[in-house]
């Protein structure tokens, strides 16, 4: 069981053109500070407006600063990653969507999203794309030795995950991602490792996908160091038209490894409506994985597992979306062992998604 202790806002300007926010995570620092990354200042769920921008809290997410921008290329900056690495340092990911995304979809998914006047902004900056445009395209990171207030180089990586690489027990960055810049691997869920604190990042291998589905089924996966080293991965699962009781049209897929990521199980579907998965060991050993639910009831889900990921249970963070624009939560565990879970949805009435929160308590810890 769990407990809802409170629901709050990170950042919500749902009357400002530019005031789509999305694709939060959260990271804690050794000092307590919390930092959320997201990308913002977006005309809509698809657009090439977005910027990486960050919100620093010193009082456990009751309060936030402004949003601080940290990437703002001629592309849009999405899903925004945050792994601590420990004292005050921080990395941050996020990818850009090709420019030929949005030529793509230009008369189908734009007109049929935006008015008029919006579709024209849009428009005009799509008819200025340039081959050069695309070098900002694919995955990238950054690193920050001082909490996020200043940031070294951009880094090209490999693949890309909505939130990014995790922090091994040995000191090692290991990231399970989908390779998207390798033409013959266009779109394989791989596994990455980096040495030397996320400057270089070794290829390690590709996860088996079932017999009986493709790459395009399987996107956004999310890592966990268990307690005995071995590694758990989930992964987001769509196909609208294979749609069984046991496996949801968008739903989670879960693999170990027992050998360091060299070689991963068959996955299995955990069966819950939802999806993309973001994880979290507690400290009382407790396996913690939050998605958002976009069927009705709308709204953002966690489900937890005391036997090292054999079983889940499912449980509701809240169940008041008013659409299915939801979702990519992400958890910190906050000093009193509490947890709080940041996302994005549209409060009630509102224009624009929101960056909102939810503080919570396993029932061991209530």
């Amino acid at each position: 069981m769990i407990r809802i202790l409170e629901h709050g806002v990170v950042c919500r300007r749902p009357t400002e053109r530019h005031g789509y926010f999305g694709w939060p995570s959260i990271a804690r620092l050794d000092d307590g500070q919390l930092v959320v990354g997201a990308s913002g200042f977006r005309l809509g769920h698809l657009c090439p407006f977005g910027k990486t921008v960050l919100f620093f809290s010193h009082d456990d997410g009751r309060s936030w600063s402004d949003p601080r921008i940290v990437n703002d290329s001629p592309l849009d900056d999405r899903d925004v990653g945050l792994t601590a690495l420990g004292g005050r340092r921080l990395l941050i990911s996020w990818f850009n969507l090709q420019p030929s995304y949005y030529l793509g979809c230009r008369d189908s998914v734009l007109r049929r999203d935006y008015d008029d006047r919006d579709f024209a902004l849009i428009t005009d900056v799509i008819d200025r794309y340039t081959p050069e445009l695309g070098a900002h395209a694919g995955s990238f990171v950054r690193l920050s030795a001082d909490g996020g207030a200043s940031w070294g180089e951009t880094i090209r990586v490999p693949v890309s995950a909505p939130h990014g690489p995790i922090l091994a027990a040995n000191g090692d960055l290991l990231y399970l991602g989908k390779r998207y810049l390798d033409k013959e691997g266009d779109g394989a869920i791989s596994f990455y490792r980096s040495r030397d604190g996320g400057s270089s990042w070794d290829f390690v291998t590709d996860l088996a996908i079932p017999v009986d589905s493709g790459l395009y089924n399987f996107h956004e996966p999310h890592l966990v160091e268990l307690s005995d080293g071995r590694l758990l991965g989930q992964i987001r699962f769509q196909d609208p038209e294979g749609e069984t009781p046991y496996r949801p049209s968008f739903s989670i897929a879960q693999t170990l490894s027992g050998d360091g990521g060299r070689s991963w199980s068959p996955f299995r579907f955990l069966g819950v409506n939802g999806s993309p998965p973001a994880l979290l060991r507690h400290s009382s050993g407790t396996l913690i994985s939050v998605f958002g639910r976009r069927r009705e009831p709308f709204g953002q889900r966690v489900i937890l597992s005391r036997d090292e990921g054999e079983s889940w249970q499912d449980f509701a963070l809240r169940e008041d979306g008013p659409d299915s624009d939801l979702g990519y939560p992400s958890s910190v565990e906050l000093g009193d062992g509490s947890l709080l879970t940041v996302y994005y949805q549209r409060v009630p009435g509102d224009h624009q998604t929101s960056l909102l929160w939810t503080h919570w308590a396993l029932e061991q810890n209530l």
